[in-house]
């Protein structure tokens, strides 16, 4: 796997010592950049634990940075980063792993951690997680807030439409009977309620993913080097989806927003919404009826890519920091914290054991829904990762747009995103 050479030791070390900030107090100052991208009260559960973390922990000072949306947070944290004064650590994209490699602008983790102990930590988390957190040979990110694709559905508008309220789609077939049957329209054609949305915004190529994997087919290489978006299995996939709106036309039209989607689900615009797992406690404050939370329905088989977050740590950070930062990472990861993260969020705990405690048990035993994404970890794929990453995923973006707007086929669509990928991963080739 091709990639800038990691520059460790003394060197590295000095670099960072001068772009040290001066600590308040005398504690070590974390700085750490955070992106506000899903509804709720997230800010005020980081500050929370920043408070909670300092109490315990009185030699050092975390300080949050709200950044925007993900793709914001990683410009300005790259931006800060070529300037010398990066945050110590963020919580940027797992698929954002190969760029923040290239650019040389965070250290792995097996340069941080001391003995067996941390060696176990590193071990603790899902295997499906670090599918986009470990390459060659190492951990680039440690897994925070993570999730999956789910399938939510309004319970009610199931049993108006004579449909078993219990009983989600299992099939990519069984979706497209029950949006048919769920999809209202008057006289004049005008639809005021739809069979489902599956957003084509913000994250199109993660929902896209969700389409692919249930076809059997992988969207790119584990050395992010290669994608494969005009394989014959992509194209179908990118039919189907296609094929919602316009065949079938149980979907809205055109371009369906990811911010609004869940809106739309509340307000009964839509009766089944796919959407990510960090939504899920979003839509418990929000809907006034009762839903369902499923996997993602089978094609040739069931899946859904990961998504969401990782810790990484700068490299142009003072020794100091990079261990007050680990120590940060260890404890919000904790058991006990993941899984209180898991519930007040609904991102997907992140370990196992997180899912043995009592706070979590009693929870899953009293809201069933929010084990679907961990039953669905089995099932899971890594989220679309290469080098130049923006890039690639701008290009299959602009192909998944130019189908579902009607001004490419799909056939042609991923043929075009396929060929710009090409060119942008010519140089990462071996």
């Amino acid at each position: 796997m091709r990639r800038r050479a990691f520059i460790g030791g003394s060197a590295a070390l000095a670099g960072g010592l001068a772009a040290a900030p001066a600590a308040a107090q005398g504690a070590v100052e974390v700085s750490f950049f955070y992106p506000v991208a899903v509804g709720g009260p997230i800010t005020r559960i980081i500050d929370g634990l920043a408070a909670d973390f300092e109490k315990e922990n009185a030699g050092i000072k975390v300080k949050p940075i709200y950044a925007g949306t993900y793709q914001e947070t990683i410009v300005k944290a790259l931006t800060a980063h070529k300037s010398g004064t990066p945050p110590v650590t963020s919580v940027l994209l797992s698929s954002d792993m190969f760029t923040l490699i290239d650019e040389d602008a965070i250290v792995p983790f097996d340069e941080l951690m001391k003995g067996p102990d941390d060696a176990a930590w590193i071990k603790s988390f899902y295997p499906a997680f670090m599918f986009n957190s470990q390459t060659g040979g190492r951990t680039w990110g440690i897994p925070f807030q993570r999730s999956t694709i789910v399938l939510y559905w309004n319970k009610e508008l199931f049993k108006e439409a004579g449909l078993d309220p219990e009983k989600p789609p299992a099939t990519w077939d069984e979706q497209v009977a029950m949006a048919a049957k769920l999809t209202k329209r008057d006289a004049g054609g005008n639809v005021s309620q739809w069979g489902i949305q599956v957003p084509s915004s913000g994250f199109p190529y993660w929902l896209f993913q969700g389409f692919t994997t249930q076809n059997g087919v992988d969207l790119m290489n584990q050395a992010g080097d290669a994608t494969y978006f005009d394989a014959p299995e992509v194209v179908q996939a990118l039919q189907y989806w296609v094929d919602l709106s316009r065949k079938h036309k149980v979907q809205p039209p055109g371009i369906i927003e990811w911010g609004t989607t869940p809106k739309d689900f509340f307000e009964r615009k839509t009766a089944m919404m796919w959407t990510t797992t960090g939504n899920l406690t979003n839509v418990r404050s929000n809907a006034k009826f009762p839903f369902g939370v499923a996997m993602l329905p089978a094609g040739k088989r069931r899946g859904s890519p990961t998504g969401g977050g990782n810790f990484y740590v700068f490299k142009k950070s003072a020794p100091e920091q990079r261990e007050a930062a680990l120590k940060f990472i260890k404890w919000i990861t904790t058991p006990e914290r993941a899984a209180q993260w898991g519930i007040d969020t609904g991102y997907v705990a992140v370990r196992p054991d997180a899912w043995e405690t009592p706070a979590m048990k009693k929870y899953v035993e009293g809201f069933p829904a929010a084990a679907v994404a961990r039953d669905q970890l089995p099932h899971a794929v890594a989220e679309l990762s290469t080098h130049e990453n923006q890039r690639v995923t701008k290009a299959l973006n602009d192909g998944l747009q130019a189908a579902l707007t009607g001004t490419k086929s799909p056939e042609q669509a991923m043929k075009d995103a396929q060929a710009e990928a090409v060119r942008i991963l010519r140089p990462y080739k071996k």
